[in-house]
């Protein structure tokens, strides 16, 4: 089963057995459970694909927090020719490593959206067929 969740603002694709680096989550500590609500896509194993709109309701992922890490770092560096101008300075972001344990499923309430065939039943007007 293939889950696309929200948090934060940015998009992650996941399924069970997964290892995610989420920014740092302050209230968080080692082994502890955190729940996401905000599911946008699933896919399950019959194929059937499930859009939300804005989300599908129903389904939750519930991980477990591995630990608080650090990223490894990044240069930042800037240059000015013929002025003398160099900055350099380094960063580590703060992350939150998890394991997405499982993926919670209490009937969806959006309808299965099949991706694999294309739609044929399109009645076409008399515009549509001269290009008019």
């Amino acid at each position: 089963m293939t889950v696309i969740f929200q948090n934060r603002g940015k998009q992650y694709k996941v399924k069970v057995g997964d290892f995610l680096k989420l920014p740092k989550l302050n209230n968080q500590k080692k082994d502890d459970l955190i729940t996401f609500d905000e599911i946008i896509f699933m896919k399950n194993e019959k194929g059937e694909a499930y859009i939300g709109s804005p989300i599908v309701k129903g389904v939750s992922i519930t991980a477990k927090v591995i630990d608080q890490i650090r990223d490894k770092k990044i240069i930042v560096f800037k240059k000015k020719r013929r002025h003398n101008y160099r900055r350099k300075i380094g960063h580590r972001q703060d992350l939150t490593l998890i394991k997405i344990e499982e993926i919670k499923l209490s009937k969806p309430q959006s309808e299965p959206k099949n991706t694999n065939q294309p739609e044929t039943n399109k009645s076409l007007t008399k515009g549509d067929k001269n290009g008019s």
